[in-house]
């Protein structure tokens, strides 16, 4: 099956940065959210995204007008899985949440239309065993900022078929993104490294070695990493962060115990660059 439409379901940060690259990889691209202040939102975003891609000559002028003329809202959930051909879910790592919503898709979508969660812990076989079919649910995992960011990890999960997983590179590859196949296992390769990484920085942070600034410092220029474990914990979300390590402490054991410190930013609000306050301090709370 030729694959020209695809539905993004969720357009908070993940979500509309997908159905960016959806967009300019030439798909028609349906972006979904119940909230149609956030779908607003989301597509006034995702044209500063593609003016941006212009300015930074990533974009031509036409490509961007293109990209954004393939984009439209939805608000209806099953209309929009009524009419993609490739689903591609972005709503917060809630487990009951997305059990609820991939049963609705099973429901609207066509039985040969590919279910993807982008979830980046969270177990894709107990979501696909929502669906009646689950070799056609598998995880893409992409990376924030998606516009920028070339990885996406393809999960395997228990009965995910061929034809699954080889639509779904073609999609990545449409998108212009770089996929690994990762079998499932918990936190995949990216968000277990990560998050070990992460947590270590926050025990480093607690006992005083060294300041987040020069901790970033070290990591940047010593390994070479773009940014440094603050600087993305800012990014991705404190919450989000204790959420993943709190999984991982459940499913491998005691080395991804959250350090006592990201705990207590969590329980102060201190979340990150959603809400102008992590490890560092922003000026202003960006848009959600």
């Amino acid at each position: 099956m030729r694959i020209e439409t695809i539905a993004v379901v969720g357009a908070g940060l993940m979500g509309r940065g997908i159905a960016y690259a959806a967009a300019a990889g030439g798909f028609r691209t349906l972006l979904q959210d119940v909230s149609a202040e956030v779908l607003e939102r989301a597509l006034g975003q995702i044209r500063k995204d593609l003016e941006e891609g212009v300015s930074r000559s990533k974009l031509s002028r036409e490509d961007a007008t293109a990209a954004f003329g393939r984009l439209a809202a939805e608000p209806e959930l099953e209309a929009a899985a009524r009419q993609a051909d490739f689903v591609i879910e972005a709503i917060p790592e809630d487990v009951g949440l997305k059990l609820k919503l991939f049963s609705r898709l099973d429901a609207a979508a066509r039985p040969e239309v590919v279910l993807a969660t982008n979830t980046s812990a969270l177990s894709v076989t107990e979501i696909a065993a929502a669906t009646r079919d689950p070799r056609r649910v598998l995880g893409m995992h992409f990376f924030n900022p998606v516009p920028k960011m070339k990885l996406v990890e393809i999960v395997r999960a228990l009965d995910s078929s061929d034809e699954a997983v080889e639509a779904t590179r073609d999609v990545a590859r449409r998108m212009g993104k770089e996929a690994v196949l990762v079998k499932e296992s918990p936190g995949f390769i990216t968000s277990r490294i990560n998050a070990m990484i992460g947590n270590e920085a926050f025990f480093m942070l607690q006992e005083g070695v060294a300041s987040p600034e020069d901790i970033d410092k070290a990591l940047k220029l010593g390994l070479n990493h773009p940014m440094g474990p603050f600087e993305m914990i800012d990014l991705v979300g404190l919450d989000t962060r204790l959420a993943v390590l709190q999984f991982l402490h459940k499913s491998l054991g005691e080395k991804y115990r959250p350090a006592p410190l990201l705990v207590q930013y969590v329980k102060a609000g201190r979340l990150g660059r959603k809400v102008g306050r992590g490890v560092y301090a922003y000026e202003a709370k960006p848009s959600p």
